[in-house]
């Protein structure tokens, strides 16, 4: 039989399945997310759901072979919705000691473990921890184990390159990536054209990588497996026909901010300052500048929103961007933005803390802090995105409120929600309606404390247009004049009116719905965030076993929906998973005076389905 027919024969028995879940981990050196993303690439352009989540360490370069240096990049994709990045892994790809020890606990019985058995060498193995090989003493009997000498193939494959052997190692992950194309019947061409695109002025790099694409996807055609080890087929996903791209949430968001300005048509100014996981933000931004956007990195936190409440002065729409403990810097400046009654849109990446924390996990530990975290009675408008393609309407529905308001606006998103990434089908830019905003330019009669008779939103002038100059800062001002003042009773009605103002954007938002289940019923999932997707997922499936339990999703969380006090009573109890100790639930308890049960998680890893899955049968099996 020759090895065409072979392979024919293979494809032919391969395993079907409806979703699988693979997970790339080795050394933050070993170009895991490299490999993760063009996996992602690869499985996008074959038709099916994905959702990804990629896991980095907190060291920038941690010694090679240790446990807490290890990169990690998941993805699940599946014939099905897919909304997570999935539960228990079913192929683990270890490029070394560390990354198997590490991630082994995540792999379901019976699993794939693929690994460079060259890296297993005494110094590695002690270093993870390991008193013997693993590969060798039966403590892997429960998982089906490729162990293969990747790096000395690769070191063969790259040799006719010229690459030193520092380089040809690093070649090492695509042939691992085109061994795990050929185990899931994946498409290589997108992954070689990107190689040789990204390194077009060095073609010994880019053909080398290319070599070891082949060489690895060729090891899976031609050689006999381990019993047990096949083609995995996952069908194409059922989706709705148009233009679709693989999308971060920290691209979406940047996206949204943009089509935010167009709406506004406003020119926007985004200053920031690095902190992870907020930056990408601004590497986005510094691109997109023939979408009237000045990117500015200031100095420091408290530069940075400075700079953008001067540019909403000045006319623009001033954006930052931050993480937790960059919003704690900035928060004086923020209060200041309130008190001028100027738009701003600041975006939090919330992350593990507090303080430096865990820079580089996921947590939505500052809900507090959006909503409460400033000096004196500064309410301000909170909104949470939920997912990554939700990124987008987020940032536009900032913008607006923000503009139409004259106030600042947080957004809410996550460590989880910035780097994870799943396919986003465009939106047609028709279909949002404009909000242009209009500068006053009625000289007779100004007043900087004018106000919509509606929003109750201070007038926005620009500074500077004849007749209308004016003062503004942060001393109470005059509710009438706009002039200084100390008057007890004006302190008094302008904070009314400030808080009036805020509240009344209840009044402008959608009422709160029911993403899946009934509108009454025994149980309420309630989330917010980036928890959406494993909620979804454990309602789904809990009402597949005919539990009577819905799942409430919160984006607006502060004002909060006008109906959303009664649609909670209307439930017999109320589940809140929540990645803190519990802080929508102390709001919504403190709120609508209802006894709402909390989930709590705090170890800087998002939730999994189960976790949720069995807090909906404990809670309706108590309550039974």
């Amino acid at each position: 039989m020759s090895v065409v027919e072979e392979v024919s024969v293979a494809a032919a028995q391969a395993r079907m399945l409806e979703g699988v879940v693979v997970r790339f981990a080795g050394d933050s050196g070993d170009g895991m997310q490299l490999t993760g993303n063009n996996f992602t690439e690869a499985t996008a352009l074959y038709g099916n759901d994905l959702a990804t989540f990629p896991d980095f360490p907190a060291e920038i370069r941690a010694p090679a072979g240790a446990t807490f240096g290890v990169s990690a990049f998941q993805i699940y994709f599946g014939s099905d919705d897919v909304t997570t990045a999935g539960d228990a892994v079913d192929v683990l790809v270890a490029m070394n000691p560390a990354a198997l020890i590490t991630n082994l606990k995540d792999l379901v019985d019976g699993g794939l473990i693929v690994v460079d058995a060259d890296a297993f060498t005494d110094k590695n193995m002690q270093r993870a921890g390991y008193k013997a090989n693993p590969l060798e003493d039966g403590s892997l009997d429960a998982y089906r184990l490729l162990s293969i000498d990747i790096s000395k193939r690769v070191l063969d494959t790259v040799k006719p390159f010229g690459l030193s052997h520092k380089f040809g190692l690093r070649c090492k992950n695509m042939w691992t990536l085109g061994l795990t194309m050929w185990l899931f019947d994946r498409s290589r061409d997108a992954a070689i054209a990107g190689l040789r695109k990204k390194f077009a002025k060095m073609p010994d790099i880019a053909e080398a990588n290319v070599a070891a694409i082949n060489a690895g996807h060729a090891f899976g055609e031609t050689t006999e497996l381990p019993a047990g080890i096949e083609i995995y087929k996952v069908p194409r996903a059922q989706v709705p026909p148009g233009l679709y791209r693989n999308i971060t949430g920290s691209e979406a968001l940047a996206y949204g901010l943009l089509a935010g300005g167009q709406l506004a048509e406003l020119p926007i100014v985004f200053a920031s300052y690095p902190i992870t996981p907020a930056s990408s933000l601004l590497h986005t931004l510094s691109g997109q500048k023939h979408f009237e956007v000045v990117t500015f990195q200031a100095e420091d936190e408290i530069a940075a929103v400075c700079a953008a409440i001067g540019a909403s002065f000045a006319g623009s729409l001033g954006i930052t961007s931050s993480s937790g403990p960059g919003i704690s810097l900035k928060a004086e400046a923020i209060s200041l933005a309130c008190a001028v009654e100027l738009p701003l849109v600041i975006v939090n990446t919330q992350r593990g803390g507090p303080s430096t924390g865990l820079p580089t996990k996921t947590e939505q530990s500052d809900l507090f802090q959006a909503i409460y975290g400033r000096h004196a009675d500064t309410p301000l408008p909170v909104i949470a995105t939920s997912t990554c393609s939700d990124c987008f309407d987020v940032a536009i529905e900032a913008v607006r409120l923000a503009t139409k308001y004259r106030t600042p606006v947080i957004i809410l998103s996550d460590g989880y929600l910035a780097n994870a990434s799943e396919p986003w089908q465009l939106p047609d830019f028709n279909d949002y309606e404009g909000f242009p905003v209009v500068h006053a330019t009625e000289v007779e009669g100004f007043s900087p404390a004018d106000r919509d008779p509606d929003t109750l939103a201070r007038v926005w002038a620009k500074p500077g247009t004849p007749g209308l100059e004016h003062r503004i800062g942060g001393i109470e001002r005059d509710a009438v004049t706009g002039d200084i003042s100390y008057d007890a009773e004006n302190h008094q009605k302008m904070t009314l009116m400030r808080q009036a103002k805020i509240d009344g954007i209840a009044r402008d938002i959608p009422l709160q719905t029911v993403d899946q289940g009934n509108t009454t019923g025994k149980l309420a999932v309630v989330g917010w965030g980036s928890t959406y997707g494993v909620i979804h997922q454990a309602v789904k499936r809990a009402r597949q076993l005919n539990m009577d339990v819905s799942h409430i999703h919160i984006r607006y969380m502060w004002p909060m929906p006008a109906n959303l006090g009664e649609l909670l009573k209307g439930f017999d109890e109320v589940l809140i998973p929540e990645m803190n100790t519990g802080q929508l639930i102390d709001i919504l308890r403190a709120e609508y005076v209802i006894d709402a049960k909390g989930l709590s998680k705090v170890s800087g890893q998002p939730f999994k389905i189960r976790e949720i899955e069995a807090a909906i049968k404990a809670q309706m099996e108590s309550k039974s």
